[in-house]
């Protein structure tokens, strides 16, 4: 499993709204600069965070996005499956997908499902709320 840029940018893209809450929307703009990535890259992203209610979106003149939630509402997880679909490094152990027909003599099945189990075991269980407070105990905003 390799996490494209469109998914380690929505992290970056969710942590920054998250380290940046004052309770007022942030540009677009605002969030592209301080992050180092094309605005209209992230128009992209944005998109599909908000068409999914991850995030609020305002126009006008104090417009911009913030969180739809609270920042311990949302996992690593939620946020790469989203943007990266599934997250299985094999068809063969994605959720919802018909195990194959050499299931039963499969000697590396197994280690599919190991590797399955321990990707979600991480991703779902660190917060965004959990990526704040590391980046408070390093003193600032450093990228994924």
């Amino acid at each position: 499993m390799r996490v494209s840029t469109k998914g380690r940018y929505a992290l970056r893209l969710m942590l920054d709204l998250a380290i940046h809450d004052t309770g007022e929307n942030i540009a677009l703009k605002t969030i592209a600069k301080r992050q180092g990535i094309s605005g209209k890259y992230l128009e992209q992203i944005i998109g599909i965070l908000a068409k999914a209610g991850f995030v609020k979106s305002v126009r006008g003149s104090s417009g911009g996005y913030r969180l739809a939630k609270k920042p311990e509402e949302y996992t690593v997880g939620d946020i790469l499956r989203l943007t990266e679909g599934s997250l299985a490094p094999v068809a063969c152990v994605e959720d919802g997908i018909e195990n194959c027909s050499k299931a039963e003599s499969c000697v590396t099945l197994t280690v599919w499902q190991q590797l399955n189990d321990a990707i979600n075991g991480v991703v779902d269980h660190i917060t965004l709320a959990d990526l704040v407070e590391r980046s408070e105990a390093m003193g600032d905003f450093y990228s994924i």
